[in-house]
């Protein structure tokens, strides 16, 4: 799959192709192949179980207020003139949660302004997104819809580069799912390197 440096769909049964179409389009719709290395979904839907594991790249850099506009400070105020509306919502809000909602005015899409309160001295490096912190949860997410429809018994793992996501429709045996997740990861690194 483009993007990913590694993509595997192991089943015990027909039906392989599928989840791989299936992945392919979901990991597209939600913009995760460039943030995902590689990828190994295993099906056994005897058992049934549904095991996602994945290796994610290098974390990308947060996004911060110096990044949506220019911030000018002076007379006790500080002006920020926005120059990329992407993230201006999450900045305000950002702002508001920290500064109070009034300190903290907009009078139009391009100027943010900020009084009445001590302005930080590291304003314009305040953190507005950082990504990382969304991933897990978009990338469980983007799993879930891949997987069979019913399998409601659910174990989540996440490291600092890597995910696992178990899941049945019956109880998880620790054991069994323990050793494919680890047999798994073991694989696709020998792959990568």
């Amino acid at each position: 799959m483009a993007g990913l440096n590694y993509f595997t769909v192991e089943s015990t049964e027909d039906g392989a192709d599928n989840y791989n179409k299936i992945a392919r389009i979901v990991l597209q719709d939600h913009n995760l192949l460039s943030i995902v290395e590689g990828l190994h979904l295993y099906i056994d839907p005897a058992y049934p179980l549904f095991v996602a594991i994945g290796l994610i790249r290098p974390s990308r850099t947060a996004i911060k207020v110096s990044d949506v506009g220019n911030v000018l400070v002076q007379d006790g105020k500080a002006t920020i003139a926005v120059g990329d509306e992407t993230y201006l919502a999450a900045m305000l809000k950002m702002l508001w949660d920290k500064l109070g909602h009034d300190n903290v005015d907009q009078p139009d899409r391009f100027t943010v302004i900020i009084n009445k309160v001590e302005i930080p001295k590291d304003l314009e490096n305040w953190i507005v997104i950082d990504p990382m912190k969304s991933l897990f949860k978009d990338l469980i997410y983007a799993i879930q819809v891949i997987a069979p429809e019913g399998f409601k018994v659910r174990r989540e793992n996440y490291g600092s580069n890597h995910f696992s996501y178990a899941a049945s429709e019956n109880t998880l045996p620790v054991e069994d799912v323990d050793r494919i997740i680890t047999d798994r990861f073991k694989h696709m690194e020998e792959e990568l390197q």
